[in-house]
């Protein structure tokens, strides 16, 4: 099932249910795009004995790693279960989301959600780089306000709900428009 993205489209937003496929598309959409410059992050769930307890980040340029979210947090900040240390992914966003560097080919963003909201500077450079020249694949919360909503309202940008059905075909597809 190949998906056609408009040519007007600079950013595509990939949306859908926890758990749906979206993070395992950014993830084949890196492999098979290996010899692009790409700057970003992807998310992984830290688990023990088989549960999940928390989020890390991964930068993809840099290597740097940042645990964002815990169920083991002493922080305020709560999103479910998880106490969530925005302070934490400030370097990850210094190193990945505001390089200016016009060899770029594209940024990639795993996730824009509820805990990634209370990251000012997150928030800071995910807006300047949605209106930047630059492309952007970003997974997107399925419901939220804020910059959740706000990014879904780009006119320069496209928006795909992950489903089960194009889960796997859309790794090539996205990967053939980058190199475009």
């Amino acid at each position: 099932m190949t998906m056609t993205i408009p040519s007007n489209a600079k950013n595509v937003l990939l949306t859908g249910n926890p758990s749906c496929g979206k993070t395992t598309v950014i993830l084949r959409l890196v492999e098979l795009t290996a010899g692009l410059r790409l700057s970003g992050f992807y998310t992984e769930e830290l688990r023990e004995r088989g549960q999940r307890v928390g989020f890390e980040a991964i930068g993809l340029s840099s290597g740097l790693r940042c645990v964002l979210a815990h169920t083991r947090s002493r922080s305020r900040i709560k999103v479910g279960r998880y106490g969530v240390e925005p302070e934490r992914l400030v370097p990850l966003v210094h190193a990945e989301l505001e390089k200016v560097d016009e060899d770029m080919d594209a940024f990639v963003i795993d996730e824009i959600g509820k805990m990634e909201l209370h990251c000012e500077p997150f928030v800071e450079a995910v807006r300047r780089l949605l209106d930047s020249k630059f492309l952007v694949v970003a997974t997107v919360a399925l419901k939220g306000g804020g910059l959740i909503s706000e990014v879904k309202q780009q006119t320069d940008a496209h928006l795909i709900q992950v489903t089960a059905e194009n889960r796997n075909a859309l790794p090539e597809d996205l990967a053939d428009w980058l190199r475009k």
